[in-house]
């Protein structure tokens, strides 16, 4: 470059006229900077001092009018945004709590590693919470040690599905009596199943989970059966014989005890396999964090406790990445885990193969049951039996109404009016799951005047059930009103709340605390029943219902046991205060099954549970109204929520301990065992 005076000169230069990368630059020294659109060019050539004063004052003069248009728009804009600040924080906050509840959707479906694992520490949820006495620890290996199931052989990881249960090759067989095969009412029914795999090969062990039947459906007829375990590949079904006439047996294999390992090893290692959720909020700003009652807790994921401070019920979420732990405004089911099981294990659940599967006979699978001996003799029952893994009959069905064996008896309310009348200045509160939830649908739904009665319901035969046995009632005009009020309550969530003004009546329902799979619970209603409990008068005109099951189904049973002690302390302080208190408690019933359930709400995790509730209320001022035998001895299909025919005599049976027909004594949980 050749020296002399310089100056800096602009100029407008087409992208055509630069040089390209690797060309050589332009002569007369000019060397050539292209940055966006606008090229600075410098020039050492020969242009004069005066040409370059006179480009600054041009220059000067265009920046100042320029700078005048600045500081117009400047002020401006400040002038809008002081008067517009608060819009302007919406707008910030709407992005921020879009952001974030995108964040979490994205996390949720894409991210798992946010919920929690526990494949190793199988006690963790088990021992949460406050630590039991030692009659309470004592209590619990009893309790624990009266469900244990019988398991596979060693080795049985290894067994293919050709080697485990196939209803389709398994028999049973009826057997005779000693006077042969003549039957009466009466007498007990002995049925001997023997199991075999899927070649045909009998098995010699135990631990499948066999559902039995003795029915007459065209009298609307049917008792469960007892089942026993040999522990060889052989079961025995025992059956009181109450009716007169033809009765099927039937067998059913719900699942193979290969599928039963699988399920109670899902129970003990995978608590998260349903997961909750609650959304934080705070004005404009919101996020939704994973809860359950087993967060293990890390550096990463620092926890929210909401641990019931009376009860000690655990229960946590993930604290939000912004927002405080006491943001929290609701808890919901956040879903179910996949893939839980193997490709091998999941054959071992397979609908119309392994899974409430019927079990054929060897021979005849029915009998003519004849009318009671003259000369009754009682039968002796069968030596060398073991202890049976099933509850003995309660009671039994016949033209589709119940009928309790032993100590109440159940009384058809099938006038509303009976209905109030029986529940006249009484204050009914119903406190658990869905189950019972039902109960208080049917009686807001039948009981009112204004609406079809319950009379009328089952009196219509094209409003029965298939196959359903119909009742020959008259119709009557329906009279009372019960009213549902409205507490502006989600939808199936509740709390609810019914009042009949003519008869003094108050019928009340709500939740239990979590664990609980409902769409959407707002924080402020989750109360757990033992405090809810605490906080009732009683008294003879108070009567409480209790149905808590089907949402522990996936805990480690310690988890269930904890949870009713704290209920069973809150009962037993409520009737020391208020003797005449009436308790009623609903077991667990069976369900619909096929793979996806099982998993999550098998039969057999029901009847573990049901079982330890029965144990630990026997003895106990409380009244038990058999959901399972009442849906085990019907021959209408399983539901988890169960047909009108079967609802009806189940509130038939709650009404019959509420308005006893005579004093002869209430039938307890000491009945059922």
């Amino acid at each position: 470059m050749t020296t002399g005076s310089s100056s800096l000169v602009h100029y407008t230069v087409s992208d055509d006229t630069l040089p390209r990368p690797g060309s050589s630059p332009s002569s007369g020294g000019v060397t050539v900077f292209h940055h966006a659109k606008l090229d600075v060019v410098m020039s050492l050539s020969e242009a004069g001092p005066d040409h370059g004063r006179q480009k600054e004052v041009t220059m000067c003069r265009n920046l100042s009018k320029y700078a005048l248009i600045f500081l117009f728009l400047a002020l401006s804009g400040l002038i809008f945004l002081l008067r517009n600040i608060q819009t302007v924080e919406n707008w910030n906050c709407h992005t921020i709590s879009a952001l974030n509840q995108l964040q979490n959707r994205i996390q949720s479906s894409f991210n798992p590693v946010n919920l929690p694992t526990f494949y190793h520490n199988r006690t963790f949820c088990a021992h949460l919470g406050q630590k039991p006495s030692p009659e309470d620890e004592l209590e619990e290996r009893y309790l624990l040690d009266s469900i244990a199931w019988p398991e596979p052989p060693p080795h049985s990881a290894q067994i293919t599905l050709r080697q485990t249960s196939d209803p389709v090759h398994s028999l049973f067989a009826i057997l005779p009596t000693e006077e042969g095969r003549e039957w009466h009412v009466g007498d007990q029914l002995e049925v001997l199943v023997q199991m075999h795999d899927f070649q045909g090969r009998p098995k010699h062990y135990g631990g499948d989970f066999l559902l039995a039947r003795l029915h007459t459906p065209e009298l609307g007829a049917g008792v469960a059966g007892k089942v026993v375990d040999h522990r060889n590949g052989f079961y025995s079904a025992l059956f009181p014989l109450l009716w007169e006439g033809s009765a099927q047996v039937e067998v059913t294999l719900v699942h193979s005890s290969e599928a039963v390992a699988v399920l109670q090893r899902l129970r003990e290692e995978r608590p998260d396999r349903v997961f909750f959720k609650s959304l934080f909020r705070l004005g404009f700003l919101s996020e939704t964090t994973v809860c359950n009652m087993c967060l293990p807790p890390d550096q990463h994921h620092p926890l929210c406790n909401y641990t019931d401070l009376y009860t000690g019920e655990p229960w946590y979420c993930y604290k939000p990445k912004v927002l405080s732990c006491d943001t929290r405004i609701n808890h919901a089911k956040g879903g179910y885990l996949k893939h839980l099981i193997t490709n091998k294990e999941a054959l071992l659940f397979q609908s119309g193969v392994n899974i409430k599967v019927h079990i054929h006979a060897s021979g005849a699978d029915r009998i003519n049951v004849l009318p009671p001996r003259k000369d009754k003799v009682e039968v002796e029952s069968s030596s060398n039996k073991p202890e049976p893994n099933k509850l003995g009959p309660s009671g039994y069905y016949y033209e589709d109404s119940w009928r309790p064996l032993g100590g109440v008896t159940m009384r058809q309310f099938n006038e509303s009016s009976a209905i109030a009348q029986c529940l006249k200045n009484k204050v009914i509160n119903m406190y658990g799951d869905s189950t019972v939830r039902q109960w208080f649908e049917h009686l807001i739904a039948f009981v009112p005047g204004e609406r079809l009665s319950l009379l009328a319901l089952f009196s219509t035969p094209c409003m029965l059930p298939p196959g359903s046995f119909p009742l020959k009632l008259p119709f009557v005009p329906p009279s009372p009103e019960l009213k549902e009020f409205n507490l502006h309550s989600p939808k199936n969530v509740g709390p609810f709340m019914a009042v009949d003004s003519t008869h003094n009546i108050l019928l009340r329902y709500r939740c239990h605390g979590p664990p609980i799979r409902f769409s959407t619970v707002m924080s402020s209603e989750l109360r757990y029943i033992s405090n809810e409990l605490d906080g009732l008068p009683g008294g003879p005109n108070t009567v409480v219902v209790l149905s808590i099951w089907a949402h522990f189904s996936t805990f480690p049973v310690e988890v269930y046991i904890r949870r009713l002690r704290h209920i069973r302390r809150a009962l037993l302080r409520l009737l020391d205060r208020a003797p005449g208190t009436i308790v009623v408690i609903r077991s667990a019933n069976l369900q619909a099954l096929d793979q996806e359930v099982s998993l999550y709400n098998s039969d057999w995790y029901s009847l573990q549970l049901d079982e330890v509730l029965r144990a630990m209320f026997k003895g106990l001022n409380v009244l038990l109204v058999d959901a399972w035998q009442m849906s085990s001895a019907h021959h209408l299909p399983h539901a988890l929520h169960p047909p009108p025919v079967i609802i009806k005599n189940m509130i038939d049976m709650l009404l019959s301990y509420v308005c006893p027909e005579k004093k002869k004594g209430r039938q307890t949980l000491r009945n059922h065992n």
